[in-house]
């Protein structure tokens, strides 16, 4: 029969219980007592040619799910989550920490790969141990993996209001009882109809021909009386002014004019013939 591995008390045998994360590799340090409220600096538990460490264990992160009294329609059970540092070679446990809360497992401020876990040994005795990854991707998964147990734990804030770690059932069923809103039927019915009207264009198509005919003589006949009542502007009836001659005309209007004024005889300029002699 399978025990708790905090208290050592054994668990139903109906309990489900499932490996999170796994490490097969971990460094454990004897860390001092937090002197801070800033947090942990893993640079001091490697100093020294790593004269803290005390121990090279396996890491699991083991839930346990245990299925409680309810009904068939609300079904619940009570969920934990525990680190488990085990001894890589045989498997015995070293120490186990309860993931009760965050604070349970704090990240180091210097470091992505180190962590201070608090521990609880036989008795109910606790401690702070640190632990440390040699790669930074096992350390990312050790954070994801104790993202989702804070998750399911209910530390996270969570729409279903479900106590923490208590699983159940009864968020689903409230939502189909009326906790969601209701939809709506918008689909036809049966004989009903869309009517849509396209900015009145059945309403120009009922004119008639005669009704069109009609308006362009009416609108021809408007547009030739606006065009006769406008009055002539001011000085209309004087005759308009000849265009000036072009310059080739007045050259040729002068050359007539010497041409003219050579042929003329004297007579024709108002001189005598000499019928009244020279001047004495």
């Amino acid at each position: 029969m399978n025990t708790d591995p905090t208290t050592g008390q054994p668990i139903p045998p109906d309990a489900i219980q499932r490996i999170l994360f796994i490490a097969p590799k971990v460094h454990v340090y004897n860390i001092p007592p937090l002197t801070s409220t800033k947090g942990y600096t893993a640079a001091t538990w490697t100093a020294n040619n790593n004269r803290l460490q005390i121990f090279t264990a396996r890491l699991r992160i083991l839930e346990t799910a245990i299925p409680l009294p309810s009904s068939a329609l609300h079904p619940a059970e009570k969920v934990s989550t525990t680190l488990l540092l085990e001894d890589p070679a045989t498997g015995a446990l070293f120490a186990a920490a309860p993931y009760t809360a965050p604070a349970a497992v704090e990240q180091a401020l210097d470091s992505s790969r180190f962590f201070a876990v608090r521990v609880v040994g036989e008795g109910g005795r606790k401690a702070t141990l640190g632990i440390g990854f040699e790669e930074r991707s096992d350390a990312f998964d050790f954070s994801i993996a104790l993202q989702d147990a804070r998750r399911v734990l209910g530390m996270e804030h969570s729409s279903s209001g479900s106590a923490p770690g208590r699983k159940s059932g009864a968020g689903a069923q409230d939502k189909k009882e009326g906790g969601a809103e209701e939809k709506r039927d918008f689909s036809l019915k049966e004989g009903e109809m869309i009517t849509v009207n396209i900015g009145g264009r059945g309403r120009r198509g009922k004119i008639s021909e005669d009704t069109r005919a009609e308006g362009r003589e009416g609108r021809e006949g408007r547009e030739e009386e606006a065009l006769f009542s406008i009055k002539p502007p001011p000085g209309s009836g004087m005759p308009f002014l000849p265009p000036p001659p072009s310059a080739r005309e007045v050259k040729e209007e002068r050359r007539r004019s010497r041409q003219n004024f050579a042929d003329m005889q004297p007579s024709d300029l108002g001189f005598d013939d000499g019928e009244f002699g020279e001047f004495q």
